[in-house]
């Protein structure tokens, strides 16, 4: 190696020292930036030898991402922010529904508050990206290896129909003590609410009359005005296995006036009524638990008690949004319904490290990552997401301090050989006199 080559060197050290300071200060300016992934610079030797081997040693710095080491998570107030804790990403788009591939980053800061228009969005201004579920809580076919199925999780523009009750189950226990006896008491009144096709609120009512045989009952539907449906006689196996619950049905009578109707299936114990309250009467299916089974309507020693399972809603509103480890997204209404919005999934990818990064705090797909695959949270490899937290930065102050003492040493060092190499420079022309 020559005079002048032993300075080229020192310069290429000079260079490579100060990029790896230029990663270190990168790294204690983002100390507290929420989902940050430290940088840190890798020395590596070049040469420009020939095909004998020899030639001029010097340095590079090459620049690596510290990706698969998670940050500490820390607890928020907001229930729109999110953490992935474990392996994967959060799936964000430059642009809300956006349709550009190359426009979807991937990124572990998950501080998002919804936008004017109700799209989450994060300090750094991506937006969040998820699966939607349709109205009967199902996400259908989608491809996770793509972005091309995801929108953006929206939290502002959404609100619910009025849904019209179709089906009732009737679940609660009678007191057995009540039959039997040789003047009755009186019978055991509840309602249940129901919804018409317009959200409109009315009560169907049930009316429990203990008979003078012992464990049998007459039950009595009337209709949101009070008037009598139909009624049928239930008798309870009172020995057995299946003590307690319905042996059979019988004496089914319909009382309805038409349009109204009333009609009984003995051996699946559902009614099926009709109410006259619209146009287009309003048809619901009242199960009250097959011969055999517990699952309904049973009859034990005790108190009377007795809930109503149902579908529909009236128009409700969205009220809060919770998220689970799983990534669902479920919006809370004032009508009482809890229901499914988004799948926020976890992207994973092969390789994270080839991931490129961009600004943002934000990474983007390249030819090195392999596979990618948006997952369902917390299941197989994927990480779980935590509502209500953040990620923070996995930078470690003491290492890069440490770290900022070897390089300014190495930095040092390689300026002392230029001097020490100029130095000898000036006395070789020197030599000529």
């Amino acid at each position: 190696m020559s005079i002048s080559s032993a300075l080229q060197t020192g310069v290429s050290g000079l260079k490579a020292n100060s990029q790896a300071v230029g990663g270190i200060s990168e790294n204690i300016a983002n100390a507290n930036t929420v989902g940050y992934r430290r940088g840190f610079a890798q020395m590596v030797t070049t040469t420009a030898s020939g095909g004998n081997g020899s030639g001029v040693l010097s340095v590079e710095a090459r620049e690596t991402l510290d990706i698969n080491r998670s940050g500490g998570l820390i607890s928020t107030n907001s229930s729109t922010d999110m953490a992935v804790s474990g392996n994967g990403f959060f799936v964000v788009s430059v642009n809300p529904n956006e349709t550009v591939q190359t426009n979807y980053h991937l990124t572990r800061a998950g501080a998002f508050l919804p936008d004017a228009d109700g799209n989450l969005k994060n300090a750094a201004g991506f937006f969040l990206s998820g699966f939607p579920y349709d109205a009967n809580g199902s996400i259908g076919n989608v491809d996770r290896s793509s972005f091309g199925s995801m929108e953006t999780v929206n939290v502002g523009n959404v609100s619910l129909s009025a849904a019209q009750t179709t089906t009732m189950s009737v679940v609660g226990n009678l007191p057995s003590q009540d039959t039997g006896l040789a003047t009755p008491g009186a019978p055991f009144q509840t309602s249940s609410e129901m919804f018409t096709g317009l959200g409109e609120t009315q009560r169907l009512d049930f009316s429990w009359q203990p008979t003078s045989n012992a464990n049998e009952w007459t039950v009595t539907l009337n209709d949101h005005t009070g008037t009598a449906l139909g009624s049928v006689t239930v008798e309870f196996n009172d020995s057995g296995s299946l003590a307690g619950s319905p042996a059979t049905y019988s004496g089914a009578t319909s009382v309805a006036v038409a349009p109204s109707a009333f009609a009984f299936d003995a051996a699946t114990g559902q009614a099926t009524i009709t109410i006259n309250n619209g146009t287009t009467p309003q048809t619901i299916t009242v199960d009250l638990g097959e011969p055999g089974s517990f699952n309904g309507v049973t009859q034990f020693a005790g108190d009377f008690s007795q809930s109503f399972e149902r579908d529909g809603s009236s128009v409700g509103e969205l009220i809060r949004t919770e998220i689970d480890e799983a990534g669902t997204l479920f919006g809370v209404f004032d009508n009482g319904i809890r229901r499914p919005l988004y799948e926020i999934p976890v992207a994973v990818v092969d390789n994270p490290n080839g991931l490129l990064e961009e600004k943002g705090n934000a990474y983007s797909l390249s030819g090195e990552t392999g596979a990618f695959f948006a997952l369902q949270a917390n299941s197989g490899s994927t990480g779980a997401i935590n509502s209500n937290a953040l990620e923070g930065s996995n930078v470690d102050i003491a290492e890069e301090m440490t770290d900022l003492i070897r390089v300014q040493r190495a930095f040092s060092t390689n300026a002392k050989v230029i001097t020490t190499v100029d130095e000898m420079m000036d006395e070789t022309t020197r030599l000529k006199r």
